[in-house]
This record gives structure tokens, C-alpha cells and sequence, in this order.
């Protein structure tokens, strides 16, 4: 009877591996790439806190009028969307990067987005990298920004995403878009948006402070986030094909 009882129980095993593995909720992929983990890397157009001082309230992109309006919380619900499963998500504003990017601590400042090891990383940077008006400004430049990719290539196996100056910059644009080529990086161009004054946050409210009234409003976070979303899917696409 013990024998049979036994076996009985070896039998249902794999029935009962296959049934709890079932349950298990499903991780978020759009087409045959990982979306579980998504990491926002940038700078105030990202992510601001509170800043009183020059009449922003918020404690998200600059100058979205709510949360779920900058373009990190509208691709994060693109991905959603596509993926059937809301991933998990981190945001840093690195603008200390961008502004001493030359003598920068990457490893030693950035070990929680590090460790964090995302699926998909959207590095959106450039416009507080100070100009790089000489060959050796350049130079810094693009080995810090080769840098900063080959850290979070490191650090898992991420699929990188990087995003141009919102305000165009060809100097920092063109190092930008090397760099990721030599990663295996997608480039996105948005070099348009900036110059169109209905994507800032001024042309749809009144906003006192230029450098905050500057800032992409809703439509430009709109903009932005479709960009983004739109190179995600791409990839996605075609990963699956044959």
C-alpha cells in the first residue's frame, strides 16, 4: 500500500510542477523581448522633485502637467499594454553625469540602477552636457558616454535604447549616436521636437519660469514617449522574425 502510494505521488508530480508553473503569473514580453524590467536614465525631463524655488511642484518629468503624463509613466503604460503585464520600473535623474561626466564615478554612483539589471534601458540625456566647443570637450565626451553604455551592458543583458537632445545638439547628438552604434544601442532621433514650440510645456499653460516653461509640455512628453515606444516596438518586431 506504501508502495503505491508512493508512486502515485511520483506520477502527479510533474502534473502538479506543470499545474503551479500555470499559476505563475507570466513575465511581461513584447513579441520575444523582456520587458519585466525597465530603467529611465536622464535628467530633469525624466524625473524632478519639488523645486518651489523656481515654481515646480511636481515629482516627475519637467514639465508635464500631472505624473502620467511625462513620457516615462506613458511608455511605461505602452509596454503594459504590449506586454499584458505592467513591468517594474526604475528612474534617475543623472544630470550629475551629464554635467561631470569627465571625472565621473559610474559604478561607484549609479550601483542600485546597476544591480537593478533591466530588460530595457532608455538612457535620455545630452541637454546639460556642458558645449563641447573643442576637439578635446568631444573627446571627454564620447568616452565618457562609451562608458556609461558598456557599465549597463555589463550589468545583466540589457537591450539599450538611447534617446537624442530634446533641444538639438548636433555635437552631442553625433557622439551620442556613435556610441551607440559601436554598443549595439538604438539610436532615436528626436532632434524635431525642440524646435517645434507647441511641444513645450509654455505653449500650453502659463509657466513663469523660462527654464521650466521651456520643458516639454504634455504634447512633447507625447512626442518623446511615441519615439521611444515606437524603437521598442520596432526591435521587438524584429526579433521574432526568422
Amino acid at each position: 500500500m506504501k508502495q503505491n502510494f508512493l508512486l502515485g505521488i511520483l506520477l502527479l508530480s510533474p502534473l502538479l510542477a506543470v499545474h503551479a508553473a500555470d499559476l505563475l503569473p507570466a513575465k511581461p514580453m513584447i513579441g520575444k523581448l523582456a520587458a519585466s524590467k525597465v530603467l529611465f536614465l536622464g535628467n530633469s525631463i525624466t524625473l524632478h522633485g519639488p523645486a518651489p524655488s523656481i515654481g515646480w511642484t511636481g515629482n516627475w518629468g519637467m514639465a508635464a502637467s500631472a505624473e502620467d503624463k511625462d513620457y516615462v509613466h506613458l511608455v511605461t503604460a505602452d509596454v503594459t499594454k504590449a506586454a499584458g503585464a505592467k513591468p517594474e520600473t526604475m528612474a534617475r535623474n543623472i544630470a550629475d553625469f551629464e554635467r561631470g561626466h569627465d571625472k565621473f564615478d559610474i559604478a561607484g554612483e549609479y550601483k542600485a540602477e546597476l544591480t537593478f539589471q533591466a530588460d530595457l534601458i532608455i538612457v535620455a540625456i545630452g541637454e546639460n552636457v556642458p558645449d563641447l566647443a573643442t576637439d578635446e570637450a568631444r573627446a571627454k565626451y564620447a568616452t565618457a558616454f562609451t562608458k556609461l553604455l558598456t557599465e549597463l551592458k555589463r550589468n545583466g543583458n540589457p537591450v539599450l535604447f538611447v534617446r537624442s537632445s530634446f533641444w538639438a545638439n548636433a555635437a552631442k547628438d553625433d557622439i551620442m549616436r556613435k556610441a551607440s552604434a559601436d554598443a549595439g544601442a538604438t539610436f532615436i532621433d528626436i532632434s524635431k521636437l525642440g524646435g517645434d514650440p507647441s511641444n513645450s510645456a509654455s505653449s500650453e499653460r502659463k509657466i513663469d519660469h523660462a527654464g521650466v516653461a521651456a520643458h516639454p509640455g504634455d504634447k512633447g512628453m507625447q512626442a518623446i514617449a511615441n519615439a521611444i515606444f515606437a524603437a521598442i516596438q520596432q526591435k521587438a518586431d524584429a526579433a521574432v522574425k526568422p
